[in-house]
């Protein structure tokens, strides 16, 4: 037997010693067996150097607490004596329990392994038998978990088990109590309601006979409140009327009254200015006068100063004559610029001398880089061609435009027209053209103006036919919203100043005139005086657009408004300085569907026409790409048919109201 000692170190070091030590036990029971088998060549030789080489390994790389015996090795340990006893005492305390002999042999029989060929075989048997030691202990482990387990499960299920014998026999109490007072219950009901019964009959025939009292008196309460209901809503709806009618006037006075004083400070400055301007003159001509005094005295002495004398004579003539002129297209101005009357909203008619002179010379570049395509275009826009109307309406206005400027050519009396249709029908428009084709120029007011002026209207009436007797070619006067102030005279709401501007009207209109062409526009024909309607010699009506009619507009204004709006900006001059906007791509918008959308928009007036195809631009110029699809086009005509219906609803809605409360 072959005792080693190892000596102690960590406690880490410890547990893998005990691993190793039963790996050696192991290698010595694998090695046993195989010393019975059939003999190998050297068999004796390598499991003596399988054990060497075991107590090597150890002896180098573990460490024990006290001497390890091994059962296999053959030869026991000599005998020692107390002297080498002592000895190895001696150098085994001087070297720390380290024995030198027992590594050299277990390093001699790890070579011996090494070297032989049967080494593999065997390390290769000692990992295969802990392996499947190791498998045994899983299963044996994973079998006792089972077992386990399934006591868990059968203490669960017993515990389910009780717990719901006692869930139902707790809810088996509680029906039986639940019964119990359900049944006290009932009969304290019967008997509380036989009690109440009998009240309640005594009750019953008290109350009818009370509530037969109540409901006459309520009756007769109700009766009288809707009458005093009635009565203050015709109070308040007429309050309304009036402090509506108050405001109106108000803000109307207030505007003309503003436009007064504007009127007035600018004619205060420019008076201050021309004084300014005269006293700087006379201040220029004394000194002038001064110097030329005493010139002469100079002359008188000297020659060479006569001369320059003459000189100075001819400059003073051309500055007097610069001054006369200057002062005369000033004054022109002034009286031109406040000879316009303040009810006139727009005009033809320029307000400063010079004003024309640019836009014509303008008009002149723009002609003259223009292709003949484009002039014909131009000249087309002079005629009826950019109005969509109904073929017989826009037949009749070209007729009467041609009679219109024959009628001037040969001095004739003029003719009064009456336009009068719904909103949007292109009344105004039609009017600006026929006054551009006859040759004419215009002028437009709005009768709501009229009204707030008071005592005022009659002398602007006139003063407005006075300014329109200065046109050289001849005016069209065009009067929008003409029932405002043109209404019957027999009206109750019509006050006295608006009866004396509409005698006014009547005054300046009761003959045929040479120098102004009355057209008159309204929505309500029906409201006019019949001596106003006596003065007219045409009334037109102007319908809301047809389906054929509704999509030539289309078309107009998708090419006028997103088709040839890059075209127009590139072949004008101003192109050049005006930031250049994003092309919008029109993107399989076709004709069916324009005509599909005409068919959509029944009750559109053009106005509304045109507003639509604004908000289809404007919804194009939010997208990212700026393209418009039909997708886009068809969803945005029928999102505004919607408003279209929801507006007339709305307003319907609001007069149904009206004539209710009246």
């Amino acid at each position: 037997m072959c005792l080693y000692s190892i000596p102690s170190y960590s406690p880490k070091l410890k547990a893998s010693n005990s691993r190793r030590h039963l790996l050696l036990w192991r290698a010595c029971d694998t090695l046993l067996p195989a010393a019975s088998m059939p003999p190998l060549p050297s068999s004796p030789s390598i499991a003596a150097a399988a054990a060497a080489a075991a107590v090597a390994s150890l002896t180098s790389l573990a460490y024990a607490d006290s001497a390890f015996r091994f059962p296999f090795l053959s030869s026991p340990s000599p005998p020692v004596t107390d002297g080498s006893s002592s000895t190895s005492a001696s150098s085994s305390s001087s070297s720390g329990g380290f024995d030198p002999e027992s590594l050299e042999r277990g390093a001699k029989a790890l070579r011996e392994i090494n070297g032989s060929p049967y080494a593999s075989q065997v390390f290769e048997l000692m990992r295969k038998q802990e392996e499947s030691r190791l498998a045994e202990i899983a299963v044996e482990k994973a079998r006792h978990l089972a077992i386990q387990t399934q006591a868990d499960i059968e203490k669960q299920q017993k515990l389910a088990e009780e717990q719901r014998n006692l869930i139902q026999q707790q809810a088996q109490t509680k029906a039986q109590m639940a019964r119990y007072e359900d049944e006290l219950a009932r009969k304290r009901m019967q008997t509380e309601h036989e009690a109440h019964r009998q009240q309640n009959a005594e009750l019953v025939k008290m109350q009818e006979e009370s509530s037969t009292r109540k409901e006459q008196a309520r009756r007769a309460a109700e009766e009288q409140i809707q009458a005093q209901q009635r009565q203050t809503e015709k109070e308040r709806a007429e309050i309304e009327r009036e402090t509506i009618r108050v405001k109106a006037m108000a803000e109307a006075e207030g505007r003309a009254h503003e436009a007064k004083l504007t009127e007035e400070y600018n004619k205060r400055m420019l008076l201050e200015r021309m004084n300014g301007e005269r006293d700087k003159w006379l201040a220029s001509i004394n000194a002038t006068f001064s110097h030329i005094e005493g010139g002469l005295k100079m002359l008188l002495t000297d020659q060479s100063k006569m001369i320059m004398a003459v000189g100075g004579v001819t400059a003073l003539a051309a500055g007097v004559y610069t001054t006369r002129e200057g002062a005369r297209v000033m004054w022109g101005y002034v009286n031109r610029l406040l000879g316009q009357p303040s009810l006139i909203r727009e005009s033809s008619i320029a307000k400063f001398p010079w004003s024309g002179i640019m836009s014509k010379f303008l008009k002149k570049i723009e002609s003259s880089g223009l292709s003949n395509k484009n002039l014909v275009s131009m000249r087309n826009k002079t005629s009826f061609d950019n109005i969509i109307l109904h073929p017989s309406l826009k037949k009749r206005i070209e007729q009467l435009a041609r009679a219109t400027e024959n009628t001037k050519s040969h001095q004739a009396p003029f003719r009064n027209m009456l336009f009068f249709g719904p909103p949007g029908t292109g009344k105004t428009m039609v009017a600006k053209e026929m006054a551009r084709k006859s040759g004419l120029d215009y002028a437009m007011m709005t009768g709501g103006d009229v009204a707030p002026l008071g005592p005022q209207a009659v002398t602007k009436i006139h003063e407005i036919f006075d300014w329109a007797k200065k046109s050289r070619k001849g005016l069209l006067l065009f009067i929008d919203e003409a029932d405002a102030f043109l209404c019957e005279r027999n009206n109750i709401h019509m006050s006295e100043a608006q009866r004396s501007a509409l005698n006014a009207l009547l005054f300046r209109t009761g003959d045929q005139s040479r120098d102004i062409v009355l057209v008159l526009a309204t929505n309500r024909p029906g409201d006019l005086d019949a001596a106003v309607t006596d003065r007219i010699d045409e009334v037109i009506e102007f319908p809301l657009p047809g389906e054929e009619e509704r999509f030539q507009l289309m078309k107009l204004y998708l090419n006028q408004y997103i088709s040839s709006k890059s075209g127009d900006e590139s072949s004008s001059w101003r192109s050049h300085f005006n930031k250049k906007q994003q092309n919008i791509v029109l993107k399989d918008v076709s004709d069916e569907d324009i005509r599909e959308a005409a068919k959509r928009t029944q009750g559109f007036s053009g106005r509304e026409i045109a507003k639509l195809i604004a908000s289809i631009r404007a919804t194009v110029y939010g997208s990212k790409d700026c393209v418009l699809d039909s997708n886009l086009f068809r969803e945005m005509v029928n999102f505004k048919v919607d408003e279209h219906y929801k507006r007339i609803k709305l307003a319907d809605e609001y007069t149904d109201k009206v004539s209710n409360k009246e």
